[in-house]
């Protein structure tokens, strides 16, 4: 199958999503899934934008800490609704402050809820939407450390079969990828033998708001912050990680790894480059690098698997191919442009349909009754960044059996009822 016709199969079926919303809420035909947004930032509007745009819902609330956050995402998202013939959001269901997330789980008007808050509140605020009643489609990472990640399964089994429960990981969704390791466990490259992967960025984009130091500050600027993003392997490496997991139908039983920052001097405590070496059941062993730092705007991330009988590779950017026995190459558009980063998340190229294949896909199992749960896949990915963290932090191999009984909690270190 070529990209032309997954897509094509897919907008077939996803065709069907708003004209027979047979759902959990009863909806009348032609009805739409009434969006929420919780956090208001780049990623978390491009986001919904994506989800308005292409999974057909309508977004009716939003919350954030900041007013100024929520009024920018307010005019953004009245002209998305303008676009597509609905109606301003209502001044009634905009919250915001520290128990903003409360008032938009408690809001009658809204179905589901997107978490794009800083991970360090994922969790916390997972519990909150979900105790509510409300279907959540939470940004990675599912906790920032151990504790966390237990609640967060706690939360999945008490609202299995309840709500829809996604995680961001949207690259398991986009066309090339799924076809990519389709093959692979197809066995097309033969006996998994090696992987090496690396994710190579720019520097964490910094706000100019808040003196620095002060927690204002700290909370705009959390990418800067160990403790709000979990740090660059599990906050934004993660994604690596995941498609490697994905690929291995298991998580890693050990890493070996060095983290530190030698190059970003902004505020914050966070790494600016990796190195992890993470070895899967049967002694497969995966060679991550990554680097977060560069000034030029470098950005470049990619996955080998090396096989017995081939070699598959499978890049943000260029061409995503099998080389061996039996080669393969994904059928891109004529027209595809290189992937470029952006701090919203937004790329091209081989990501093009990542975003909106994930939407609909989180929508359709709204409206059909089929709900997910994807917390514990979620939860694997993020314990696998966390052990190579850890094992960073500690200059030793960690194993799979020790994180999971790790007992290290990280705090926020201020109190967030300041922002009222």
């Amino acid at each position: 199958m070529d990209r032309r016709q997954f897509v094509q199969g897919a907008a077939t079926a996803y065709g069907l999503m708003i004209v027979k919303p047979e759902t959990a809420f009863g909806y009348a035909a032609n009805s739409r899934v009434r969006y929420g947004l919780l956090g208001c930032g780049r990623r978390g509007t491009a986001v919904a934008t994506s989800f308005a745009k292409n999974a057909g819902v309508e977004i009716v609330a939003l919350a954030d800490i900041f007013p100024d956050q929520l009024a920018t995402a307010k005019t953004h998202f009245d002209a998305v609704n303008a676009s597509l013939q609905l109606p301003p959001i209502d001044s009634r269901r905009t919250f915001r402050g520290h128990d903003a997330s409360q008032a938009i789980a408690a809001c009658k008007d809204v179905d589901a809820i997107q978490i794009s808050t800083p991970p360090f509140f994922h969790v916390e605020h997972l519990e909150t939407v979900t105790a509510a009643g409300k279907h959540a489609y939470c940004e990675k990472p599912v906790g920032v450390d151990i504790p966390q990640t237990k609640h967060a399964l706690e939360i999945a089994r008490r609202h299995d079969g309840k709500v829809s429960m996604a995680v961001g990981f949207q690259i398991r969704s986009a066309p090339p990828f799924v076809e990519l390791v389709h093959r692979i466990h197809s066995g097309q490259i033969g006996k998994m033998a090696q992987i090496a992967a690396f994710y190579n960025a720019p520097p964490a984009v910094m706000v100019d708001k808040g003196q620095p130091s002060s927690d204002e500050y700290r909370l705009r600027n959390w990418l800067l912050y160990r403790n709000l993003s979990g740090d660059m392997l599990l906050e934004q490496n993660i994604h690596v990680i995941d498609v490697c997991n994905w690929v291995m139908n298991a998580h890693p039983v050990s890493a070996f790894a060095k983290s530190s920052r030698k190059v970003v001097q902004s505020p914050g405590d966070t790494s600016d480059n990796y190195e992890v070496i993470f070895t899967y059941p049967g002694g497969v062993e995966l060679s991550f690098s990554s680097t977060q730092f560069s000034k030029n705007n470098f950005f470049d991330v990619s996955e080998r698997f090396f096989g017995s009988e081939g070699l598959a590779e499978a890049p943000y950017s260029g061409p995503l191919q099998i080389r061996g026995t039996q080669p393969w190459k994904w059928n891109a558009p004529v027209n595809a442009t290189a992937g470029q980063f952006a701090a919203n998340g937004a790329f091209t190229d081989n990501l093009a349909e990542a975003d909106a294949m994930k939407d609909r896909d989180f929508i359709q199992s709204i409206v059909s009754g089929k709900l997910q749960n994807q917390i514990a896949a979620g939860v694997d990915t993020a314990r696998s960044c966390i052990m190579g963290r850890k094992a960073a932090e500690t200059g030793r191999i960690v194993t799979w059996q020790e994180i999971e009984a790790d007992t290290e909690a990280y705090s926020l270190g201020f109190n967030l009822s300041q922002f009222t």
